[in-house]
């Protein structure tokens, strides 16, 4: 009975020091600052950055592999922590925001009645959605799903609204809409148009009541900060002047497709 347990204790006592041996040998040296940034980063996990996860990304950072402004959902305060621990300066980086480009949403006539899966990925399958607009949104959802930070919700017409408080402009939205109708834009732009139709008047006017149909009204009274191409208008920010009369633009936009984000 004896001789077993000494056998054992023995054994065990040659194996811990040979675990020991081996982690000292194969002790790989982890640099202290990717902990720090580790910690300074959200702890999302979103996979905006492109990596797969937070602790690829802080070592990314370290390793000169990814930019300091990698995180979008971190914004300018975790930028300002990393390059602190970094011992670098970082430029002050514009907030973007995600932005619902269509308006349609129930008001926009369907082309067919649809009763399959219930995702905009899996109704683009079928024609390019139930949609007669081919360019709007087509109302199930995805980017609402996709949000890590459930900063979108449809409304009542099934168009999808953005929390600005929320939106850290992580780009997810964007990967999940099949008809791409989000885009991230400067917070600090706030005027545009809530519409991505090309099409012509006529069908526009046929298929949605909110939808753009290339007046140019917005043109001449913005004195040309807006353009209109191919059927579609747009704000041209760089001709935008302290004095446009956004408020005028928006009043006298026959299908109200022109919007100010509050």
């Amino acid at each position: 009975m004896l001789i077993p347990i000494l056998t054992m204790s023995i054994m065990g006592l040659l194996f811990g020091l040979g675990l020991a041996y081996a982690s000292k040998i194969f002790k790989v040296d982890i640099d202290p600052k990717i902990d720090r940034i580790l910690h300074a980063l959200p702890g999302a996990n979103c996979g905006a950055c492109g990596m797969a996860g937070c602790a690829n990304l802080a070592e990314a950072i370290v390793t000169g592999k990814a930019e300091i402004t990698s995180c979008a959902p971190g914004g300018q305060d975790v930028y300002n922590r990393i390059a602190e621990i970094l011992g670098v300066e970082v430029k002050l980086k514009k907030k973007k925001i995600a932005r619902i480009r269509c308006n349609g949403g129930k008001r926009s006539a369907d082309q067919y009645e649809y009763n399959g899966l219930r995702t905009c990925a899996g109704v683009n399958l079928l024609g390019g959605g139930n949609k007669s607009c081919r360019f709007g949104c087509m109302g199930f959802g995805d980017c609402v799903s996709s949000c890590p930070f459930d900063a979108i919700h449809l409304d009542n017409n099934n168009i999808p609204v953005v929390n600005r408080a929320k939106c850290t402009a992580c780009g997810k939205c964007i990967e999940a809409c099949p008809k791409k109708i989000i885009i991230l834009e400067n917070n600090d732009n706030k005027i545009y148009v809530k519409c991505l139709s090309q099409d012509k008047i006529t069908v526009v006017k046929s298929i949605c009541p909110v939808g753009c149909i290339g007046c140019k009204i917005c043109e001449k009274l913005s004195g040309w900060a807006f353009i209109v191409e191919n059927n579609l208008s747009k704000v041209d920010y760089s001709k935008v002047k302290s004095d446009t009369p956004w408020q005028a633009v928006i009043d006298k936009c026959p299908v109200k497709c022109i919007v100010e984000d509050n």
